[in-house]
């Protein structure tokens, strides 16, 4: 048997408003109060500095964005050092004029920046416009080294493609997060809004198994309004979790109101449920070729 390591790690599931000061100073609320309850990383869910406002296109947004380093960064780094954790935060990336990227950050429990990474999906649809903002990412699909392993970390719409997560443990990460702001249709019929979310929660699941890690997920919660009148809005349905490297659950949060979770990772299970099912020894790497292919035509 591998030693037993044990993580503690915090996730924040929070309501969002467009005062940016307020919704960070609610983020470190969580943050704080993880801490206290010993975690030793917390993760805060995408764009936790104000509204989900992909729900329309309107050039003015981009003055939301912000350069790395920048306001978002001193902020959390500041507070990583202040309690000796690690925070992974999520940012509107300002990286040029006219080039954004949809980005989370981890700042080391020193403060400093360990590393970023760019969202590769980029999602376009009705109450989703992200293609209109982000610039798909670029800088692949590598763990950040940090002083608590190699992290994995993928952002909402990533989420469905299993790629980015065998990725990411071919690449060695420890565990693997999920940043997400994702929600109901308020005219979706109740039994499409429940398929909808089991398939979130049965995808992000399988990738646990799929690679023998850990998965931490941080979705937002609330309703937000969408500001142009024209859709009903959107509803973001909680449901932060954490579950084990064979899927199993440790935590989950509901799916109405602000919830910081604290759970215990034991990373000594990744390499004893690899030994049990060892899926990348397995794999036919000599066969999928056409993996790289949109489509086999």
């Amino acid at each position: 048997m591998a030693s037993k390591k044990t993580l503690r790690i915090g996730i924040v599931q929070q309501a969002c408003t467009d005062d940016r000061e307020h919704n960070l100073s609610v983020s470190a609320a969580a943050v704080r109060d993880a801490a206290a309850r010993g975690a030793q990383l917390v993760l805060l869910q995408e764009l936790h500095t104000g509204l989900y406002f992909c729900q329309h296109e309107s050039t003015e947004l981009f003055d939301l964005a912000e350069p790395i380093p920048g306001p978002s960064t001193k902020f959390l780094g500041e507070l990583a050092k202040e309690l000796g954790i690690v925070i992974i935060g999520s940012l509107f990336e300002r990286r040029a004029p006219g080039l954004y990227h949809n980005t989370a950050v981890v700042l080391e429990k020193d403060g400093s920046l360990a590393g970023v990474y760019r969202k590769m999906h980029i999602p376009d649809d009705p109450g989703y416009y992200e293609k209109f903002y982000f610039t798909p990412g670029d800088l692949g699909f590598k763990p950040i080294e940090t002083s608590l392993g190699k992290l994995g970390i993928l952002v909402c719409w990533d989420q469905w493609y299993p790629e980015g997560a065998r990725l990411m443990a071919l690449a060695g990460a420890d565990l693997l997060f999920y940043p997400t702001a994702i929600g109901w249709n308020p005219e979706d019929t109740q039994e499409e809004q429940t398929r909808q979310r089991d398939a979130w929660i049965t995808i992000q699941r399988s990738h646990a198994v799929a690679n023998g890690l850990p998965v931490i997920v941080a979705n937002r919660c609330g309703h937000e309004a969408d500001p142009t009148g024209s859709l009903k809005g959107a509803t973001f349905w909680g449901s932060s979790f954490a579950v084990g490297p064979q899927g199993e659950f440790i935590a989950q949060a509901g799916t109405e109101k602000a919830e910081t979770l604290v759970v215990d990772i034991d990373l000594a299970r990744s390499e004893n449920v690899r030994r049990w099912w060892p899926f990348l020894r397995d794999r036919r790497i000599d066969a999928y070729e056409d993996l790289v292919k949109r489509y086999r035509d």
